[in-house]
């Protein structure tokens, strides 16, 4: 069975498509430089309605401790989504502050990047593979670039712990990716949006019914 994480949630029908599509996940982020971030007032407000059977996620990005504490509170998160130069060292730390599952993002450009997962076994809960923030992209976000990376990279990799695939997914790709990858969650946002930061609801319901088809 595969699922799917909707995340850069910013809006309540958003939000309301994501769950009633049947999103495992919904994200919401915690970066000020993205379009997507909502404030600790927004995320409490969007995470009322999510059901205990879905899992809250904030994405973070090197974030120091009050930012993640009011966060984690506010919007009573499940999973925190490191997506910057955190350490191993930092993961632990966190997830002994906050009690909660962390999950480290991993980014991806070639063979060699897999290397650094590693670090994490045994300390992180989950990891998450995205594609590098690409060269050719003035200030490129950590993530939600629209941009794939070569999926055949996870091929036949077998991780000590749940992951998921990130980075450039749609409707039209995901099939292909999940069969490259074995990825058994899917994370998307740009993929569901009519410009960064804008969540199209038809995307999101296609998205997720095209998951649930596989």
């Amino acid at each position: 069975m595969v699922t799917a994480k909707i995340c850069g949630i910013n809006d309540p029908l958003a939000m309301d498509t994501a769950i009633d599509g049947g999103a495992s996940h919904v994200g919401l982020v915690f970066y000020g430089r993205s379009p997507r971030a909502v404030s600790i007032d927004q995320a409490r407000l969007l995470a009322r309605p999510v059901p205990p059977s879905v899992c809250k996620v904030g994405m973070f990005v090197d974030a120091d401790d009050a930012l993640i504490d009011v966060a984690v509170d506010g919007a009573s998160l499940d999973l925190l989504q490191l997506h910057g130069a955190e350490t191993p060292e930092r993961v632990a730390a966190l997830k002994a502050r906050t009690e909660r599952a962390v999950m480290k993002v991993i980014s991806i450009t070639s063979s060699t990047d897999l290397k650094a997962a590693e670090g994490y076994f045994g300390i992180a809960d989950w990891l998450l593979f995205d594609a590098k923030p690409p060269k050719d992209i003035e200030n490129a976000l950590p993530g939600g670039n629209a941009r794939a990376f070569d999926w055949q990279l996870l091929s036949g990799h077998d991780w000590p712990l749940p992951w998921m695939l990130a980075g450039g997914l749609t409707t039209t790709n995901v099939s292909e990716a999940v069969a490259r990858t074995g990825a058994s969650v899917v994370d998307c946002s740009s993929g569901v949006e009519d410009q960064p930061g804008r969540k199209n609801p038809a995307k999101i319901s296609s998205f997720l019914a095209a998951v649930a088809a596989l």
